[in-house]
């Protein structure tokens, strides 16, 4: 499977300037990609202004599909929605052929206040691309390992977000971390640059293999685009070989 990763500045509340901009960068993928994987709120940044951004949701929906056929690669991010008179950090699972999937942000980050403007959603989603199957997720849900945890259900595990660059440690440790414990791939895609409370970004957006190792070449603090190619049997021979997930413990969620 070839995954590309998108780093970017975001354009403050600026959903019209963030489309454009990641429409440029989607049109320069030059090889074949089965995903796209955008920020958090990538068309307005980590705004708390749901109830004036919630109203672009189709407008984003309708961006998505027409570039996932487009490239026929499912494209995914966060967007702000709104259901049943609530707003949710909601993470679009795009297809090519239209379909779409959502996951709406379990670990709302209350130190920043999202918990004031947001509700959190309470499902898991698992998605599949040809024999992957991969597990999306938003910012906060990294530092929650039991939200996390692989049941031998998935072999992705993606995390979007804008996490700042005060915690930048954090968030390259963790994105291994998971990596480790869960005997998965990880992807883990941060914006740079300031967003609209002069909170800096710095990316250091990664894709790590299941043994901790970052397999991608994303610079910190640098607009990229870039491809990189994961091998499902060398997962799967590696699991085989090194069966930590015989030995895991059992547990509920509730």
């Amino acid at each position: 499977m070839k995954v590309t990763i998108i780093q970017s500045n975001l354009i403050w509340e600026d959903i019209e300037g963030n489309l454009k901009q990641f429409s440029e960068k989607i049109y320069s993928i030059q090889e074949e990609t089965d995903l796209i994987v955008l920020p958090e709120m990538f068309a307005t940044g980590f705004s708390m202004k749901p109830e004036i951004f919630a109203n672009f949701e189709q407008i984003q929906i309708e961006w998505l599909a027409k570039h996932a056929k487009r490239k026929n690669a499912v494209i995914t991010g966060s967007i702000i929605t709104k259901k049943n008179e609530k707003y949710f950090n909601t993470l679009i699972w795009m297809q090519p052929n239209g379909k779409v999937s959502v996951y709406n942000k379990k670990h709302l980050f209350s130190f920043a206040g999202e918990d004031k403007f947001y509700s959190p959603g309470n499902e898991v989603l698992i998605s599949k691309i040809n024999n992957w199957k991969l597990k999306p997720l938003i910012c906060y849900d990294l530092r929650f390992p039991v939200w996390s945890r692989n049941k031998k259900d998935y072999d992705v595990l993606i995390y979007v977000a804008n996490w700042p660059e005060i915690r930048n440690d954090v968030w390259k440790i963790l994105l291994k971390a998971r990596a480790i414990e869960n005997q998965c791939f990880v992807i883990g895609v941060n914006r740079i640059g300031n967003d609209g409370n002069n909170i800096y970004h710095s990316g250091d957006s990664a894709i790590v293999d299941p043994k901790g190792n970052i397999i991608s070449k994303t610079k910190a603090h640098k607009e990229s685009v870039e491809t990189v190619s994961l091998n499902l049997d060398e997962l799967n021979n590696f699991r085989k070989k090194f069966p930590v997930s015989n030995d895991a413990d059992k547990f509920e969620i509730n």
